[in-house]
């Protein structure tokens, strides 16, 4: 497939309520709908997941488009593409800025699954019909709050519970949630808010029988990780810390953690997640596909993902009702008792709503082989 023309859409969206983790609260989400056009007229779409501010990676909003623009999609004009695959390969010579890599590379994909008539699922390997969802929980002012909160999903029937925790917002916390629901899929995401030096406290969380806490130490961090997870009975899952298969492998041969979260900007695409997922898959590594407050589009991304037979736990694919008054796609992500039914139609099997993509947008760029468009 040629390439043609690409449109990033830049878009600013308004969560239904603040989101609150170790590093901050916000509650308006700026991101690129990237549009990519082949020789044929057919359109393919990705998602930036990039933050306005870099909080949980160095890359923002506007480090994406000065990456995109000036680099990346001018090595996706430049020649045809046979395959997804070859995509970052292509991407190689420019160092990390993963997440500008995956808003392209999830276009591409999108493209490719639609020329073929077949839905990105199946273009990815993956086999399931149906994918387990979980819901994830930001930092609430009090133990009753966070209760009442939980509450609320256990009733919509989200399979499983992933807490938000910080010094001073932790093991009291989540011991109060665990009293009123002994029984629920509860895990802790301390999204890198501690060290070595509180490991006392983070050994008492193994009373709470937790599934996992992720990234409890420094977001680029497998060492320490590997000393915390000997002393716990807890598994530890890294978020941060993976950016390739390799940082994977180097992980698990390390003993850093047992269980690995997959998100596609954080590794730098669909190519890079289906890689990690492979080996994780041989060494028996669980793995769960973990999410960026994500518009509709690139929660389809998760959701074909999340097809993979090695996702054996829930996601954080929530439904867009969670997050958002109105989607961009049509029709919304639905979650049915913590089930999403997994779209059969070609590409990511939502269609983009037009109207409300510009109601949301703020600036429309368009880049084609010999021009840039403003």
């Amino acid at each position: 497939m040629s390439i043609q023309e690409v449109t990033l859409h830049r878009m600013v969206m308004r969560l239904k309520d603040p989101f609150t983790t170790s590093f901050g609260t916000f509650q308006d989400k700026e991101f690129f709908v990237i549009e990519m056009e082949d020789e044929s007229g057919c359109s393919g779409f990705g998602e930036s997941v990039a933050f306005s501010s870099p909080w949980y990676s160095e890359e923002t909003v506007e480090t994406n488009k000065h990456i995109m623009e000036n680099f990346l999609i001018p090595l996706l004009l430049e020649s045809p593409i046979d395959h997804p695959d070859e995509v970052s390969k292509r991407f190689e010579p420019i160092r990390r800025n993963n997440m500008a890599k995956s808003g392209l590379e999830g276009a591409v994909w999108d493209l490719y699954a639609k020329r073929n008539h077949t839905p990105l699922y199946n273009a990815l390997g993956g086999t399931k019909q149906q994918i387990d969802v979980g819901i994830s929980i930001g930092i609430q002012p009090t133990a009753k709050e966070l209760v009442n909160v939980v509450e609320g999903f256990v009733n919509e029937g989200y399979k499983r519970m992933k807490i938000k925790i910080k010094p001073g917002a932790d093991y009291e916390m989540l011991k109060e949630v665990r009293k009123y629901f002994p029984d629920i899929l509860l895990m802790a995401d301390a999204n890198s808010a501690y060290t070595l030096a509180d490991i006392d406290m983070l050994r008492k969380l193994d009373e709470l029988n937790l599934m996992m806490i992720e990234q409890p130490l420094s977001h680029d961090d497998i060492v320490d990780h590997a000393k915390l997870q000997s002393v716990l009975s807890t598994p530890i899952c890294l978020d941060e810390s993976i950016h390739s298969v390799e940082d994977a492998r180097k992980a698990v041969e390390l003993g850093s953690c047992e269980i690995i979260n997959i998100k596609i900007g954080r590794v730098g695409g669909l190519t890079e997640s289906k890689k990690i997922h492979d080996y994780c898959a041989e060494k028996g590594i669980a793995v769960w596909c973990g999410g960026m407050l994500e518009a509709g589009i690139g929660r389809a991304h998760n959701i074909a993902l999340t097809t993979l037979p090695q996702f054996i736990l829930p996601g954080d694919t929530a439904g867009s009702s969670r997050y958002w008054e109105k989607d961009i796609i049509d029709p919304e992500v639905f979650v049915d008792k913590g089930v999403i039914h997994v779209p059969s139609k070609p590409g990511i099997g939502y269609e983009v709503n037009r109207e409300v993509l510009e109601s949301y947008r703020v600036e429309k760029t368009v880049y084609s082989k010999n021009n840039i468009l403003a």
